[in-house]
């Protein structure tokens, strides 16, 4: 098993990202997982008849899916995922091809919780390279054990 980044080798500027192709089912499973069913999001038909001209995935599925990065580029090292503001810019929907890119923007040693705070600002676009979602996250992450 691959272990994430450790505090230590972080440094501003550090860039990661991740794709994901939503797919029917994403949408679906936002639907039930989250009691939300909207019919903007599952009703084409009602959906189709709005400014958003047919289903769109829920915004905090969305939220997830660019949060997700985080948790693997920090798999196995990250203390606790300790804030998380999304800005949703257009419409995400079956089919569209998301690419998130997280940048570190900053980061706070923290010895008395054993690591830092990694500080980072995503960027999601979708396959057209249009912006669908902004965020800001901070993440404690522990420093490497001394062996």
């Amino acid at each position: 098993m691959l272990t994430g980044r450790w505090f230590e080798e972080t440094k501003e500027g550090d860039t990661f990202s991740a794709s994901l192709t939503v797919t029917e089912t994403h949408l679906v499973l936002a639907a039930g997982l989250l009691g939300d069913f909207n019919p903007l999001h599952v009703d084409e038909t009602f959906a189709r008849g709005t400014r958003m001209g047919g289903r769109i995935l829920h915004g905090t599925f969305t939220s997830a899916i660019i949060s997700a990065p985080a948790g693997m580029y920090f798999h196995g090292t990250a203390i606790a995922y300790l804030e998380h503001n999304c800005r949703f810019k257009a419409p995400v929907r079956p089919g569209d091809t998301l690419r998130t890119t997280w940048t570190i923007e900053g980061r706070e040693e923290k010895p008395k919780h054993g690591g830092g705070i990694v500080a980072m600002r995503a960027r999601c676009e979708n396959q057209h390279g249009e912006l669908v979602a902004e965020a800001d996250g901070k993440i404690l992450v522990a420093s490497r054990p001394v062996r």
